[in-house]
C-alpha cells in the first residue's frame, strides 16, 4: 500500500518504520503463545508495549507530517493519507487489545500502554481516531455543537445562581421582617412589665389607703360606741354622778323637771 501511497521521503520513512514495528509485534505474539513460563511472558509482554510505544509515537510522528503536507496536496492524497493512518491506529489497537488479554491470563489487572507522549487513557485514542475519520465541517460542526452545549450549561449556571441569589434576597427580608417584629414584640413586653409593675405600686398604695382608712372608720366607730354607751348609762342611772355630762347634750329628764319646779317656787 505504501507504493500506492504519494508520500515524502519523510512519510515513507516513518511509515516503513511503523510497519516494521507492526511484524514485530505480529512475530512477538506468534511466539508468545509458544511460551509457558510465566516470567518469560511476562518479560516478552514488556518488549512488545515497548514496540507499542514506539508505534504510538510513530504514528503521532506520521499525523504531524500529514498537516505540514495537507496544504500542498490534492484533497484525494490527503484523504489516502488519513485512511492510511485511520488504518494504523485501528491494527495497533488490534495489539493493545491482544496484549490486555495476555496480561489478564498472567493476573496483571493494570494496565500501562503508553507512558510517554502524555497521552494514556483509551478515551484519547478514541478521540484521536474519532477527530481522523471525520472531515473538515463534520469537526466544524462538532465544535459548534459543543460550543452550544457549553453555552447552555454556563446558562443553566446563571439561572441557578440567580435563583439562589433570588431565594437569598426574599430570605434575608424575611428575617429582616422577622427580626423587627422580635424587637417589637421585647419593646410591648417590656412596656407591659413596667406597666405591671407600675399597677402593682398603685395596688400597693391603695391598701395603705384602704388600712388606713379602716383604722380611722374603727376609731370614730370606737368613739360613737363610746358616747352611746354613756348616754345609755346615764339615762339609766341620772343620779351617778361620776359620770359628767357630756357637752351639748340635754341633763335627763327628771333633772330638768327639778329644776323647772325650783325656778316655779322661787317667783311664788
Amino acid at each position: 500500500m505504501a507504493s500506492a501511497l504519494q508520500m515524502t521521503p519523510q512519510l515513507e520513512q516513518i511509515h516503513g518504520e511503523i510497519r516494521d514495528n507492526f511484524r514485530a509485534l505480529s512475530n512477538g505474539f506468534q511466539r508468545l503463545d509458544k511460551i509457558k513460563d510465566s516470567n518469560r511472558q511476562s518479560k516478552q509482554l514488556e518488549e512488545l508495549t515497548g514496540k507499542m510505544r514506539e508505534c504510538k509515537r510513530l504514528i503521532k510522528d506520521f499525523d504531524r507530517e500529514i498537516k505540514d503536507e495537507e496544504s500542498k496536496n490534492p484533497p484525494e492524497v490527503n484523504k489516502q493519507l488519513n485512511d492510511e493512518k485511520q488504518s494504523m491506529i485501528k491494527e495497533l489497537n488490534s495489539f493493545v487489545a491482544l496484549r490486555k488479554t495476555y496480561m489478564n491470563s498472567l493476573g496483571n489487572k493494570r494496565v500501562e500502554l503508553f507512558d510517554e507522549g502524555g497521552v494514556s487513557e483509551p478515551t484519547a485514542d478514541d478521540n484521536v481516531r474519532m477527530a481522523s475519520s471525520m472531515t473538515n465541517q463534520e469537526l466544524i460542526d462538532a465544535g459548534k455543537k459543543t460550543m452550544d452545549e457549553t453555552d447552555q450549561a454556563i446558562q443553566r449556571t446563571q439561572k441557578v445562581v440567580e435563583q439562589t441569589i433570588e431565594v437569598g434576597t426574599q430570605t434575608a427580608a424575611q428575617l429582616k421582617g422577622q427580626t423587627d417584629q422580635m424587637g417589637r414584640i421585647v419593646n410591648e413586653l417590656d412596656t407591659i412589665n413596667f406597666s405591671i409593675k407600675k399597677a402593682s405600686q398603685l395596688v400597693k398604695e391603695i391598701g395603705r389607703q384602704v388600712a388606713t382608712d379602716k383604722c380611722i372608720m374603727l376609731f370614730l366607730f370606737l368613739i360613737v360606741c363610746g358616747v352611746i354607751a354613756i348616754i345609755v348609762v346615764k339615762i339609766v342611772n341620772p343620779n351617778n354622778k361620776s359620770i359628767r355630762d357630756i357637752p351639748g347634750l340635754a341633763p335627763p329628764v327628771p333633772a330638768r323637771r327639778l329644776l323647772y319646779l325650783r325656778t316655779t317656787e322661787h317667783f311664788k
